[in-house]
């Protein structure tokens, strides 16, 4: 099996927590962690921002990231959300059998 870790940066805690929520609920992420303040500095229509954001970090299977992606695309309050998989090349086997199981079951 192929296991990834998706960030999601979204506007606010509460934002976060509502995302995951759908996520482990509709078994597209297995853990979702919220980091509830990062502050962000980037570059959006020639500009450089700096906002406080939330930061997801979401444990799943790589098969299911097209759907997750989907999904969050349509609960997402920004334009183009930051939607990253990284993939997870070790790790437990306890734990990643426990990914395995937790969204294995759709």
């Amino acid at each position: 099996m192929s296991y990834i870790v998706v960030l999601i940066t979204t506007s606010s805690f509460e934002e976060a927590k509502k995302i995951a929520n759908y996520l482990v609920e509709n078994k597209l992420a297995a853990c979702v962690n919220i980091i509830e303040k990062v502050n962000s500095i980037f570059f959006w229509k020639g500009n450089i921002e700096n906002y406080d954001e939330s930061l997801m970090i979401i444990k799943t299977k790589k098969d299911l990231f097209e759907k997750l992606k989907e999904e969050v695309k349509k609960l997402h309050s920004y334009t183009v959300p930051e939607i990253i998989a990284l993939p997870i090349i070790d790790g437990s086997e306890d734990y990643l059998n426990w990914i395995e199981e937790t969204v294995g079951q759709r």
